[in-house]
């Protein structure tokens, strides 16, 4: 049996326990307890949430856990939590957060040197306080090592399934997600943003243009056939694009083929010269230039992380 410690403190939020519920599915799904879930915290008893609910738990100790979880949390870090953590590393088999929980880890010292990410409205924050954790900003989950972070707190139960697959295999990862009614999981280089949904066009003129747009990225993509399809004249398209989502048409459809490439990055192992114009960037410099604005780094480094972490 593999025991599961997940770290609680005050004020944390209830949507980081969305984790646990993978664990308690692959239970069901091996008709055994392969997984046994322990609520830990610095003072042990009752812990209560930002919601105001209360759960029970127990006091830091040096059991023997397989995998140590913190969840969500920033502002409760204390020498003793900090001490646990820091000790946990050398341990226990994996260490992991959810959500702003790197933050913990990162005070720990157990991101020193290693590949971490967190929610994206926080990564910036993470990495000016912790110069020595390689912040990924846009990824779902990172395995480096023992130690594995996820982003936003739905991101949890990517981490948690990835966690099932390695000790449990594909097969019972697939049965848990489907009871979860979630995707198998999401790759862990899988980016955090939507283009679309970024965007958030409110009338359906802009957003027939932008599921046209999205439908055609392989073709030449100008503003006046965009305000074609949107029954406006260029100019028009242009000012009412701009109002509604915040860019111009050109900067929206960067968008939207860097994620088209970034996805293909992740499926296929189509090279890069060919993924660049299916997605219409007219050679790879064209898009790797893109993928630095958008990411900060060039394709070929997002492939290679992908890959790795496939391999782990």
């Amino acid at each position: 049996m593999q025991r599961i410690g997940f770290v609680v403190a005050p004020g944390f939020q209830v949507m980081s326990f969305a984790a646990l519920a993978v664990f308690e599915y692959a239970n069901k799904e091996m008709r055994e307890a392969v997984y046994d879930v322990r609520l830990l915290s610095e003072t042990g008893g009752s812990i209560r949430s930002s919601i105001g609910a209360s759960v029970a738990t127990e006091r830091f100790h040096a059991a023997a856990l397989d995998t140590l979880i913190v969840g969500r949390g920033r502002a409760q870090s204390t020498p003793g939590l900090i001490e646990f953590v820091r000790q946990a590393l050398g341990r226990y088999r994996r260490v992991a957060s959810i959500c702003t929980g790197a933050f913990i880890l990162a005070e720990a010292g157990v991101l020193d040197g290693r590949r971490a990410t967190t929610h994206w409205d926080s990564a910036r924050d993470l990495q000016a306080r912790f110069p020595n954790v390689k912040v990924e900003e846009d990824r779902i989950f990172i395995i480096d090592g023992p130690v594995w972070t996820s982003a936003g707190m739905t991101a949890g139960i990517d981490l948690a399934l990835a966690m099932v697959e390695q000790d449990l295999g594909a097969e019972v990862a697939r049965a848990v997600a489907r009871q979860l009614v979630v995707y198998h999981r999401r790759a862990g280089g899988q980016s955090q943003f939507s283009a679309l949904l970024e965007l958030e066009p409110k009338s359906d003129r802009i957003q027939s243009a932008l599921a046209y747009a999205k439908g055609n990225l392989d073709k030449l993509l100008t503003v006046g056939q965009l305000a074609e399809v949107a029954r406006l004249s260029p100019r028009q398209f242009s000012r009412a694009f701009r109002a509604e989502t915040g860019q111009s048409p050109a900067r929206a459809v960067e968008n939207l083929r860097v994620e088209a490439a970034r996805l293909m990055m992740e499926q296929s192992r189509h090279p890069i010269d060919v993924i660049a114009r299916q997605t219409g960037f007219a050679d790879r410099d064209r898009m790797r230039r893109a993928f630095l604005r958008a990411f900060g780094q060039p394709p070929q480094v997002i492939r290679r992380n992908t890959r790795a972490e496939a391999t782990a």
